[in-house]
């Protein structure tokens, strides 16, 4: 199994699931570094000036933020790490709801969760539960100091956490301006009949290993067949190392009885739909 990159637990009521978590994607575009062509080594970014061209100091460098054009409000980094939310190493559920209710415009970072620690009943009992009432959780978590918006769904015998965009960061359809003739079209049957006739025509089985980064396949055939030819040059490059924490929790699996008995009733809300047309 790839490399956690966050171990904690999935909390709702008084259950909490220990999990960790994977990264559901991996970069596979080719990185071009910068280097200095009359010594091979790295170059990296200088921290300049914008209006003088000259280098600053890091000591010289403060965090501001546009207030209003041209003028800016200047934050410590106290303050600034004041405002940050506190990391719980815990994914918190808020609220269950129809997965078409979630706008394809707010999915981003799709990330994996394995059980951890003894955790595996417990986790199988909120995937299934979830299959069967078709529902996907809205939850909180604080991932590298910052706080994020996620959608807990199952996927087949695992569950996959989709970080969401906020709402406020994606724009609305109205910004489009879109015209008459595309909101109330005016098609002809035929017209409808022969593009049904070419989906039709043109459908197939999703197909993974059909399709593949043509470019990245032709720089990489590139460097091999240099590299083979012995063109290629050393680089001395500095790695860091990164340390994560893990919380300390508890699988309770009869947490569920005393959750739903402190809860009170709740009245279905009336449903309203947001799914993206």
């Amino acid at each position: 199994m790839p490399r956690a990159i966050w171990k904690g637990a999935i909390s709702f009521g008084l259950v909490h699931i220990p999990v960790s978590l994977v990264s559901a994607t991996s970069s596979q575009g080719v990185d071009f570094d910068w280097l200095d062509k009359r010594s091979m080594d790295p170059v990296g970014y200088k921290r300049v000036n914008k209006k003088t061209g000259k280098e600053v100091t890091k000591d010289n460098i403060v965090k501001g933020v546009a207030f209003e054009k041209g003028r800016y409000v200047v934050l410590s980094e106290e303050e600034i790490r004041s405002a940050h939310p506190k990391s719980t190493q815990t994914i918190e559920i808020i609220a269950f709801v129809d997965s078409e209710q979630i706008p394809l415009q707010n999915i981003d970072t799709p990330y994996f969760l394995a059980p951890d620690r003894r955790g595996g009943k417990v986790y199988a009992l909120l995937r299934e539960t979830l299959k069967k009432t078709r529902k996907v959780a809205l939850a909180n978590v604080v991932l590298h100091t910052k706080q994020h918006l996620a959608a807990l769904m199952p996927l087949e015998s695992a569950l996959v956490l989709v970080m969401l965009r906020w709402p406020a960061e994606v724009r609305s359809l109205e910004e489009l301006e879109l015209g008459a003739d595309v909101i109330k079209p005016s098609l002809a049957k035929g017209e409808l009949e022969m593009a049904k006739r070419l989906v039709d025509d043109m459908s197939a089985d999703w197909q993974p290993e059909d399709y593949r980064d043509s470019f990245q396949e032709k720089i990489m055939a590139l460097v091999k067949k240099k590299a083979k030819a012995g063109k290629i040059k050393d680089v001395e490059t500095n790695q860091g190392s990164e340390t994560r924490k893990s919380a300390d929790v508890i699988d309770l699996t009869e947490l569920l009885k005393r959750s739903l008995a402190g809860k009170p009733a709740r009245k279905p809300a009336a449903k309203k739909s947001t799914k993206a047309s």
